[in-house]
């Protein structure tokens, strides 16, 4: 819906997103979504927001009765580059290192207990995005 630029680099922005789903729950979340990507690392920090929250913020009320719970992740280079055996550092060769966080209102009870049902859901949640993290970072390296 909206894309404002960050800086120089083409990834640092900030976004709102529309959730294109088939699910009629979710045809009122938009995702408010800041990236951004320089020499030291790459992060996207996103929060799914209310089409009403957003409009009452857009209107020019104050934001800070907008509940988020931002989600996201860090990749990270993991150490120096590799060598090439002559004492010269290759660029790219030493590795990545990737922090993910979740926020999840799983029970608005603050004394509740999770469920296995709740910790299975968590638990996918983080393998398929690390998963899907995985295959864009291994796509764009090898573009």
């Amino acid at each position: 819906m909206a894309n404002i630029a960050n800086g120089r680099h083409s990834g640092n922005c900030v976004s709102l997103l529309r959730v294109n789903s088939a699910n009629s729950s979710q045809s009122n979340m938009l995702i408010l979504q800041e990236s951004c990507t320089d020499s030291t690392g790459s992060y996207v920090v996103y929060a799914p927001v209310d089409t009403v929250a957003m409009n009452v913020v857009l209107s020019g009320c104050d934001p800070d009765y907008v509940a988020l719970l931002p989600s996201g992740f860090a990749i990270l280079p993991d150490g120096p580059a590799g060598s090439n055996g002559g004492g010269i550092l290759e660029v790219g060769s030493g590795g990545s290192l990737i922090t993910v966080a979740f926020q999840i209102l799983v029970d608005s009870v603050p004394t509740a207990r999770l469920s296995i049902g709740s910790v299975a859901t968590v638990n996918s949640l983080i393998k398929c995005t690390v998963e899907r993290i995985r295959a864009a970072v291994m796509r764009e390296t090898h573009d």
